[in-house]
């Protein structure tokens, strides 16, 4: 019983397949020539999914090209928003001197002391 709706399947389907490339009325011009009947609708569908096909890889190296185009555009927008953030700093840097003689102080003297600890390690270790 399964074969024979598996071979029922097969059939109806086959069946609708040359009703659709049925072509008593389809034409294909190719070079100024037109052909019709079934090889016409044969190579009409052949060369319809050869265009579709053709559009796929068109369309899917237009993708791979804007991944690429789109992550060096994105590398780009970091490197000008750091050298924006640098030339702003550097803008405002004069503003900031005041508070910035105090840190270097501090800073020195953490230096100063860590460079004493050094050399006692060092001197304690000989």
């Amino acid at each position: 019983m399964k074969k024979l709706l598996a071979v029922t399947l097969v059939v109806l389907l086959s069946i609708a397949a040359l009703n659709a490339v049925d072509a008593h009325d389809w034409y294909f011009h190719f070079d100024d020539d037109e052909v019709g009947g079934p090889f016409g609708a044969l190579f009409g569908i052949l060369a319809a999914g050869g265009g579709i096909l053709l559009a796929t890889v068109i369309v899917s190296t237009v993708a791979i090209f804007l991944c690429f185009l789109f992550a060096s555009l994105g590398v780009v927008v970091i490197v000008a928003l750091v050298l924006a953030c640098v030339v702003l700093a550097a803008l405002v840097a004069p503003l900031l001197l005041p508070v910035l003689i105090p840190l270097g102080i501090l800073w020195y003297i953490a230096r100063r002391n860590r460079s004493k600890r050094e050399q006692a390690l060092k001197g304690a270790a000989v």
